[in-house]
């Protein structure tokens, strides 16, 4: 019974809880974002680049072909343009992602508190002090 309470105390905490909804919403920002990007930047590019699709960008090494036995090979090609589109993916969600936690520190920082009076006793020193140096 000793491992069933040290997990639900394990689990408790609020440390873990806070990392389980992170990476939910994490998830689901993400999902959020890939859809912004296939949607609507994406298809803009395309248009300003002649209306093709950017993720359909690619550089064909071999066409496709059809051989000697009459089986069709498919064509070899580096898709760099699904990469493109993954990297703008990424770009926007750490953009946001900066932006939120900036937002946060900026909310989060404590406020600074006026400096302490110096008490009576110091400032009594200090004329003590100031009287015997004349």
């Amino acid at each position: 019974m000793g491992m069933i309470s040290e997990f639900k105390e394990f689990i408790s905490r609020g440390n873990v809880v806070d990392l389980a909804t992170a990476v939910v919403i994490g998830a689901a920002f993400g999902k959020i974002v890939t859809s912004l990007v296939d949607g609507i930047v994406m298809p803009v590019i395309g248009f300003l680049t002649g209306g093709v699709s950017v993720s359909d960008w690619k550089y064909v090494l071999s066409p496709a072909s059809v051989d000697a036995a009459g089986k069709e090979v498919a064509e070899v090609a580096i898709r760099y343009g699904a990469f493109i589109q993954t990297m703008i993916d990424f770009l926007l969600i750490a953009l946001v992602i900066f932006l939120l936690l900036k937002a946060y520190n900026r909310v989060r920082q404590p406020v600074e508190a006026p400096p302490a009076a110096t008490p009576e006793d110091v400032l009594l020193l200090r004329e003590i002090r100031d009287s015997l140096k004349k």
